[in-house]
């Protein structure tokens, strides 16, 4: 069994989210930089790809964080079986295979915290 230090979103000092491994909060932002900047890393979504995941961001940027997360989550429906799992070495795949859970229909219930709420709700949460 190989044991790993669960990653989580502390958005003020009373409100955390576990997400679970680093992996998975590595994949929730490749997938989104592969699948959504065409681009690269950051040339859509700043903000959330660049000041939150390399920094720890000032809240005075929360507006445009905030639509930079709306407009992910409306572009969210892409299939589960299209996530990426690591966009430095797309041959990796997630550890549990393939997803099958007919509830997870869409990328936009695949990426849910340990809590329970979508990785992205957090996010609006901010």
């Amino acid at each position: 069994m190989e044991l790993f230090t669960p990653v989580g979103l502390m958005l003020d000092e009373h409100l955390w989210f576990e997400i679970g491994s680093g992996d998975f909060l590595h994949c929730f932002f490749s997938t989104i930089s592969y699948r959504l900047e065409p681009n690269g890393w950051g040339s859509k979504y700043p903000f959330m790809m660049k000041k939150l995941y390399h920094e720890d961001m000032e809240k005075k940027y929360n507006l445009q964080l905030l639509e930079e997360v709306k407009a992910i989550q409306n572009s969210w429906s892409i299939s589960p079986d299209d996530v990426v799992w690591d966009i430095e070495d797309l041959s990796k795949q997630p550890p549990w295979g393939e997803i099958n859970d007919p509830s997870i229909m869409s990328l936009a219930n695949y990426f849910s915290t340990e809590s329970g709420p979508d990785l992205l709700i957090c996010f609006m949460l901010r």
